[in-house]
């Protein structure tokens, strides 16, 4: 069996577990206390999805350079539980990178989008201490659980991972308008999950 089928048969095990979850604060609180790094789950697939990247098979499409690529591994399927499998490596050493609030780290945004019916995201660093800001702040090692019907950009800081991401009904849109960024800078909201 190679990587590719390796992760997948991994991740079917997985969602076996967590289907009937739904995405939200105390799904992602869970599952970074029962399946975070340290875990048999997160370093298996870890290993794997590092694998799939340095063997070209996973996140191996361009989105807007080599710093920011994406690719589904699996559609939604019986088999999945109706979960698609979607690896994105994102690299904030890039020059498209821009400070953040603290003026302290490089950022790199992807693209806005949204998710129907939430997200469970595995984030597995590359680099030593890159992080991607979730729904409820900033993550290394371990997982966020974007809500049904939220919005956002992904960011992220500290070097290059690989956001590994089970959706749902392999539901994702890139067709919302995203946020105007004026309304942050004035402190009309606290952030954009608000809109």
């Amino acid at each position: 069996m190679g990587h590719r089928e390796e992760l997948i048969q991994r991740s079917i095990s997985f969602l076996k577990v967590v289907k009937d979850m739904t995405p939200s604060a105390e799904t992602e609180r869970w599952l970074n206390e029962n399946h975070g790094e340290g875990s048999a789950v997160y370093d298996d697939l870890a290993r794997l999805i590092r694998l799939g990247v340095e063997e070209g098979w996973a996140a191996n499409q361009d989105i807007d350079g080599p710093n920011y690529r994406r690719s589904r591994i699996h559609e939604p399927s019986p088999e999945t539980f109706h979960f698609s499998i979607t690896a994105v490596y994102l690299n904030s050493k890039d020059p498209k990178a821009f400070r953040d609030e603290e003026d302290v780290h490089d950022v790199l945004r992807g693209q806005y989008h949204g998710h129907p019916y939430g997200e469970l995201n595995m984030v597995v660093p590359i680099d030593k201490g890159a992080e991607i800001r979730g729904l409820w702040g900033w993550q290394g090692p371990g997982w966020t659980a974007p809500d049904p019907g939220s919005r956002h950009y992904p960011e992220i800081r500290g070097g290059a991972l690989i956001a590994m991401f089970f959706l749902p009904a392999g539901r994702i849109s890139y067709d919302f308008e995203p946020p105007s960024e004026p309304l942050l800078a004035r402190g009309l909201i606290d952030s954009y999950q608000d809109i």
